[in-house]
């Protein structure tokens, strides 16, 4: 390696490591490295992510890919069983899709609506919550009655009343390929109300300080007051609600996908798998319900865990 080549590595290998060790060392670090919680739910939740993401390397078999099902290895018990068969490690549904490959698969479209779904919401909760609490008056009083309106429905009804709308107004060829749109869209209209909350909150106090006094005496635009004044001062809680969120997001899609107004079975997503598991739970096939339950459970629970570790840390008084 020609010296100049070394020692342009070494140097952007510096700050990486210095940004890294100042984290450490810093408050935030300190209670990640000793609460037990957060990091093994960091760790979990980090395993689950991965191997969701890189499912075509470590799947046994693409459920999606027809010329990859067998109907001949239809519920196949798991591997540690008698009837258990390589390389079904956790057995088969009656389709003869590998459980293990359609729950990786599966994470991946779970995780993916999740953290889109989180996104939208955050999206539209900070912009509502930004107009509201800047313009106050009737913009005021306008966005933040929708924002009971919506609260005023229970959640999941309004997410199937979303989904069904939606669904209603797409082609029957366009539902299940833009099934995961409609999903996002859903959980997002219904989860933006807190994010609104907490920002106009924290912009109505914003608002009366002095350096938003004197960016509005020199007559600097709305916009650019809100986004680069404002914004970043109301980041911190809406980051701890966004990871908050992201489980119940993830549990919204999964009941959705289970009664049927989600993800086809055709692209299974966690929910939908327990659906479909849940009609075999009698017949003895365990199997195809315990497993997708257990993933799910795992992935929602770190999330929490990881949230809750979030949330004291950042606000001194839960310490």
């Amino acid at each position: 390696m020609p010296a100049d080549t070394a020692t342009t590595v070494t140097a952007d290998a510096a700050p990486a490591s210095g940004r890294i060790r100042r984290f450490l060392d810093s408050d935030i670090g300190w209670s990640f490295r000793t609460t037990p919680a957060a990091w093994i739910s960091a760790l979990v939740l980090t395993l689950l992510i991965v191997t969701a993401f890189l499912a075509p390397l470590i799947a046994a078999q693409n459920p999606y890919d027809l010329s990859q099902i067998f109907i001949d290895k239809a519920e196949i018990p798991p591997i540690w069983q008698e009837g258990g068969e390589w390389p079904f490690l956790l057995g088969t549904d009656p389709q003869g899709r590998d459980v293990l490959s359609a729950i990786l698969y599966g994470s991946r479209i779970s995780l993916i609506i999740g953290f889109a779904a989180v996104l939208v919401s955050m999206l539209i909760g900070v912009g509502v919550g930004l107009l509201a609490g800047f313009h106050g008056g009737r913009i005021d009083n306008l966005l933040m009655r929708l924002g009971d309106t919506v609260l005023s429905i229970p959640t999941l009804l309004m997410a199937i009343l979303v989904s069904a709308v939606f669904r209603g107004l797409l082609p029957p060829e366009l539902r299940d390929p833009f099934a995961a749109m409609v999903l996002v869209l859903a959980i997002s209209l219904t989860n933006w109300v807190q994010y609104a909350r907490v920002v106009r909150a924290l912009t109505m106090v914003e608002r009366r300080k002095e350096y938003v006094l004197a960016a509005r005496i020199i007559h600097v635009p709305a916009a650019r007051i809100m986004l680069r004044h404002i914004l970043p001062n109301t980041l911190t809680p809406v980051l701890v609600s966004a990871t908050l969120n992201l489980g119940l997001a993830i549990l919204s899609e999964a009941t959705l996908s289970f009664l049927g107004v989600g993800m086809p079975i055709t692209q299974p997503s966690l929910g939908t798998l327990i659906r479909i598991g849940n009609q075999y739970l009698f017949s003895g096939s365990w199997w195809l319900v315990v497993f997708p339950s257990l993933q799910l459970g795992l992935i929602v629970l770190s999330v929490n865990l990881l949230g809750d570790w979030l949330r004291d840390a950042l606000n001194p008084k839960l310490r």
